[in-house]
């Protein structure tokens, strides 16, 4: 066994696998922290993290089906030697570990007023009770598919993992360095198969989350800093991958399709993040505090923040506020006790009362505070 698993020692790959896995954890703390410091998740799409998720877990095991030879070779070799030769797995385990962290934040930091929407229910119209009963909070859309894709992604898991550990535990690999085909052709067919299928949800993982965030057209939670880290790396990700002993195109190619994907989604955030600058709005459409002191000559609406009271499909801060104005400009002091004894409101009618009343304004006001009128 110990001649079997006589080392062939690259520092060159060892090095660039050691800087990758740095380069991982500073490119995905960005985010991690950027959804902490919000306490808001708002912006992703659960079908992203759900393809990502599980594209990540299927590149994790197939990389431990290639490299399960490298890692029985751990018995006989020098710690030193055995963590230097397992730094791929390590590698895609911290991919997969570093990405499912984002879903677990995602789904602790769920904006609250998302949640849940209010319903009301009406009365029996059989026994013709035609009042409304109190409202009750019902779980959003939204929310319900991200808790159902959530246990979809916990399911896969440990399923994917029990198929893997039991071919491998009933198929006898000693060598690191034995082709596929010669490991035994189920634990070849779930390799393929769990590289393919790594490929195809890295390839459709984007799609949602390219999709919702060119809907929303705002940055939301993501995190423009990781993806200008990521998006480049992917390049030396694919590169440090394929130099591995045992690994083939399987085993790389689901983050080379990543790595295009997410060069797109990366486009798309910085020219929305250009877009809020113009409308003087943060990353979740809210006005920015000194927006309405800019000299900026842009006159575009800016949106109402999505589950704030304000929310109407289409409706602005200049709406809302002409609103506010015609509204509320009939109590102020003086306009509303005109209105009260039917005088007309004109556009010279004062909006501060000059302080003088007459005395039929005086026994009204005395009556009527006396009487709560």
């Amino acid at each position: 066994m110990a001649d079997i698993c006589d080392p062939d020692r690259d520092s060159a790959t060892t090095a660039l696998t050691i800087f990758i896995c740095i380069g991982m954890v500073i490119s995905y703390l960005p985010q991690h922290i950027r959804i902490i410091l919000a306490k808001s998740s708002e912006g992703f799409s659960p079908w992203f993290l759900l393809l990502g998720s599980t594209s990540s877990a299927s590149a994790m095991f197939n990389i431990i089906v290639m490299q399960w030879g490298v890692l029985k070779c751990c018995r006989v070799v020098s710690a030193g030697t055995c963590i230097e030769s397992t730094l791929g797995i390590f590698q895609l385990f911290l991919q997969w570990f570093l990405f499912t962290l984002i879903l677990v934040l995602y789904m602790m930091y769920y904006p609250p007023h998302l949640r849940y929407v209010s319903a009301i229910s009406l009365g029996d119209n059989e026994t013709g009770d035609t009042s409304t009963k109190p409202k009750t909070a019902v779980k959003s859309d939204n929310w319900k598919l991200s808790i159902i894709l959530s246990w979809v992604v916990a399911l896969f898991i440990l399923f994917t993992g029990f198929i893997t550990f039991f071919l491998l535990g009933t198929n006898r690999v000693e060598s690191p360095d034995t082709s596929l085909p010669d490991r035994g052709a189920q634990i070849a067919i779930w390799a393929t198969f769990l590289g393919v299928l790594s490929a195809l949800l890295a390839a459709m993982q984007y799609a949602p989350q390219i999709v919702h965030t060119y809907k929303l057209k705002l940055v939301g939670a993501l995190s423009i800093k990781m993806m200008l880290i990521q998006s480049p790396g992917a390049l030396l990700m694919v590169l440090s991958i394929a130099l591995r002993p045992g690994t083939n195109w399987t085993t790389w190619l689901p983050y080379a399709v990543a790595g295009g994907m997410q060069s797109i989604l990366l486009v798309m955030c910085l020219f929305w993040q250009r877009r809020q600058h113009k409308l003087q709005i943060d990353d979740f459409g809210n006005p920015l505090p000194y927006a309405g002191a800019s000299d900026n000559s842009d006159s575009s609406p800016v949106p109402i923040r999505r589950g704030t009271q304000l929310e109407r499909e289409g409706v602005t801060v200049a709406e809302e506020v002409d609103t506010a104005v015609h509204t509320d400009v009939r109590v102020v002091h003086g306009i509303e006790h005109e209105i009260t004894v039917g005088r007309s409101v004109s556009e010279e009618t004062p909006l501060l009362a000059d302080g003088r009343k007459t005395d039929g304004e005086r026994r009204a006001g005395f009556w009527g505070r006396l009487f709560g009128k």
